[in-house]
């Protein structure tokens, strides 16, 4: 039990940490502060799983990295982290050289933001149903929802 108290300590500081750009750029604290990132994501944390996801997506270095940010991801957004969720839609519409674009996968995302309350998800959602996209139909009454949810949400 100590151990967790500890790592959740050396995250909570590690996270303050993060916010001193001068600090960040000093190698061994930086190497430290991952340390205590991926303490935290290994261990199930929801949210340290959808930060650090989203830091190794973004300024992780090579391939593994990513790959790796994008397993967090799925990770934290299959545990209800709207705004992992979000990421992963905007990934699957996007695509990359190893992926093409796939709307409904996007869809599938963002439907799970927009359940975990992300107002940019449902106002994608609509877009993406009422204008369509690869592998995704239009759909008239899915975009209305969704805008209707967007609106509820403050968007629209």
């Amino acid at each position: 039990m100590l151990w967790h108290l500890r790592a959740r300590l050396g995250y909570r500081v590690a996270r303050e940490l993060f916010h001193w750009r001068w600090l960040m750029q000093q190698p061994r604290a930086w190497t430290w502060m991952q340390g205590q990132f991926a303490r935290m994501a290994a261990q199930g944390d929801v949210s340290a799983q959808s930060f650090y996801g989203h830091l190794l997506l973004f300024r992780g270095q090579g391939l593994g990295a990513r790959e790796e940010g994008l397993r967090l991801l799925r990770l934290a957004a299959t545990a209800g982290d709207g705004k992992a969720a979000y990421q992963l839609g905007l990934i699957s519409l996007s695509g990359d050289s190893r992926q093409a674009p796939d709307g409904a996968e996007a869809a599938r995302w963002w439907t799970l933001a927009a359940q975990a309350g992300h107002p940019l998800a449902a106002h994608r959602l609509a877009w993406l149903y009422r204008e369509g996209g690869p592998g995704l139909v239009v759909d008239a009454t899915l975009a209305q929802q969704f805008e209707q949810r967007a609106s509820e949400f403050g968007l629209g």
